[in-house]
């Protein structure tokens, strides 16, 4: 286990389900917050550069999605200094395109989540996040460059889980114009946004939702052969995305800097 890091911390990746490891040799942090929550991280190379890599369930998948403290984690990975995000995630797609094993990359979000804490400014700091595109920066931009095989654009519906969705539940959806259905990537790209750090979403659809027929609805069994088989290609797709992230690379454009600032500051508990 390697006891130290050179270069800064520009880009981070959070795996998504079936991520759960991305170096053979990283460094690992806990790093106190602000809300209770301690964060542990590895700080390894990948596609040439040093990156902060954390699993968004743990390592041993024990987090549920409604029980991820997301702001612990964006808080974390502001304070060393990270402005461009990688995130995983596993989707069911509603999209007859959009087959089983095919990676987007997500340029909308719809967000039915419930009780998650999702902003940093609920106190005596308020500021008003614009987002009507959520993943409208330029890291999206050298993503789908860096990642020609995946399909430009998806509508991702965040649902609070961790039961599937059902079949009633998925016409509606499709109906309304949704692509893909995941539950972890609200309010993370938000709170991410609030602190200046960019995001782009990998989207690895690993079922058809509901399905069509009992057969083919989604099981975590399938979900999990699914996420097995494809890590390979998710891997080398992280890394080339990271290759192309410029090392000076700013992020989002700052709600409030001294905001930001203050946030950072809260103490740790």
């Amino acid at each position: 286990m390697r006891t130290d890091h050179h270069g800064p911390l520009t880009v981070a990746v959070i795996g998504g389900s079936g991520l759960y490891e991305l170096f053979e040799d990283g460094l690992e942090r806990r790093i106190d917050t602000p809300y209770g929550t301690r964060v542990e991280v590895t700080i390894g190379r990948i596609g040439g550069r040093e990156v902060v890599f954390l699993p968004r369930h743990g390592r041993d998948h024990s987090v549920p999605p409604h029980r991820i403290d997301a702001r612990a984690t964006i808080w974390a990975l502001a304070s060393l200094g990270v402005r461009a995000l990688i995130s995983t995630a596993a989707v069911g797609s509603l999209h007859a395109a959009l087959t089983v094993g095919t990676i987007c990359i997500a340029d909308q979000l719809v967000d039915r989540t419930h009780g998650r804490a999702d902003t940093f400014f609920d106190g005596a700091v308020v500021r008003h996040l614009p987002f009507a595109d959520p993943f409208g920066g330029r890291l999206r931009t050298q993503a789908l460059a860096a990642c020609p095989e995946a399909v430009d654009g998806a509508t991702v519906l965040v649902v609070q889980g961790p039961r599937f969705s059902t079949r009633a539940e998925s016409e509606i959806n499709r109906a309304n114009g949704i692509d893909v259905v995941n539950m972890t990537l609200y309010p993370e790209v938000a709170l991410a946004a609030e602190l200046g750090i960019d995001t782009v979403a990998l989207c690895l659809v690993t079922d058809l939702d509901s399905g069509e027929s009992a057969e083919d609805a989604v099981t975590a069994e399938a979900v999990f052969a699914v996420l097995a088989e494809a890590r390979p290609r998710l891997v080398s797709a992280v890394a080339r995305i990271v290759a192309a992230v410029p090392a000076d690379y700013l992020g989002r454009d700052l709600l409030d800097r001294d905001a930001i600032e203050q946030v950072l500051r809260a103490p740790v508990r």
